[in-house]
């Protein structure tokens, strides 16, 4: 099983930066994907930005150009950089992973707690 813990959330101002990240812990084969979804006031929980093994990043229309996803396959953990923050990124961010835990060809996704962020002067 897989555990997934977010930290490095909470009050930014406009313009400023964040940087929460989320490692993941306990027994599996492999971790193939990689991210970090939103979830807004009266919204769905969205993706924002992923990245997989061996491949670049992807991310949401409203966040490119000023967050950055990166990933320590070693350490299994992912940072999400954001950068030029707006009011409207305010919302609880949930780290994802897609999981192989054993040797056969089966994924499962996990999710972490989620850490708030709100963007606010």
């Amino acid at each position: 099983q897989v555990q997934l813990v977010e930290s490095g959330g909470g009050l930014g101002q406009p313009g400023g930066s964040l940087r929460p990240s989320c490692e993941a812990s306990g027994t599996f084969f492999n971790i193939n994907r990689m991210g970090w979804y939103r979830l807004a006031p009266g919204n769905q929980r969205d993706l924002v930005a992923e990245i997989h093994s061996g491949g670049g990043p992807s991310y949401a229309d409203s966040v490119k150009g000023r967050f950055t996803i990166s990933r320590d396959t070693a350490k299994n953990t992912v940072v999400l950089q954001m950068n030029s923050l707006k009011p409207e990124d305010t919302g609880v961010y949930y780290c994802n992973a897609n999981v192989q835990n054993t040797i056969a060809p089966r994924w499962y996704n996990y999710w972490g707690p989620g850490t708030q962020v709100t963007v606010s002067s």
